[in-house]
C-alpha cells in the first residue's frame, strides 16, 4: 500500500509530515519555533514540558501543551512515555522528540540546525531541578 502523502521511510501515519508546507507553516510560528529549537537544542533531543517552561518563561505549561499538540497533529513532534514501571515520583514521565519527518523536512529548508541550537541551550544556565529533570532516563524509543 503505498503511503498517503509526505515521506514516508516506514514511519506510522500520525509520526509522518503528511502536509509539509502546513507543517512548516505552523513550526514557524514564533512560540512554536522557540519550543522546536528546545527541542532540537535539548541535550537528548527530547524534553519535557518543564524544561520546555523553564526556556520559555513568558509561556505556561498549558499553552506549552496546547503548541505541542499543534505540533503533534501536523506530525513535526511526537510524544514518547516511560512505561508505568520506570517512572520517577514527582518527575515527568512524557518526553517530546522531532520526528524524523520533521527532522528531515527542516534540514530540506534549513530550519532548526542542530549544533547553533544545542550550543544556544547548553548557554542557558539551569537550576538545580532543571538539572535533575534533563538527566534523567529517557524512554528506550528516543535513545
Amino acid at each position: 500500500m503505498p503511503p498517503e502523502s509526505g515521506t514516508d521511510r516506514g514511519n506510522p501515519p500520525e509520526k509522518r509530515v503528511s502536509h509539509p508546507q502546513r507543517a512548516l507553516q505552523k513550526a514557524t510560528d514564533k512560540k512554536r519555533a522557540n519550543l522546536i529549537a528546545d527541542i532540537v537544542g535539548h541535550p537528548a533531543g527530547a524534553p519535557t514540558v518543564e524544561e520546555l517552561a523553564y526556556m520559555n518563561p513568558s509561556l505556561s505549561e498549558d499553552s506549552i501543551r496546547r503548541h505541542l499538540a499543534t505540533l503533534v497533529e501536523v506530525g513535526v513532534v511526537e510524544v514518547h512515555s516511560l512505561p508505568e514501571g520506570k517512572r520517577l515520583r514527582e518527575f515527568p514521565y512524557k518526553f517530546y522528540a522531532l520526528t524524523e519527518d520533521a527532522r528531515t523536512l527542516f534540514d530540506r529548508n534549513n530550519l532548526f540546525p542542530e549544533g547553533a541550537w544545542q550550543r544556544q541551550y547548553a548557554a542557558v544556565e539551569k537550576t538545580a531541578r532543571i538539572r535533575e529533570v534533563q538527566e534523567m532516563p529517557r524512554p528506550d524509543a528516543i535513545e
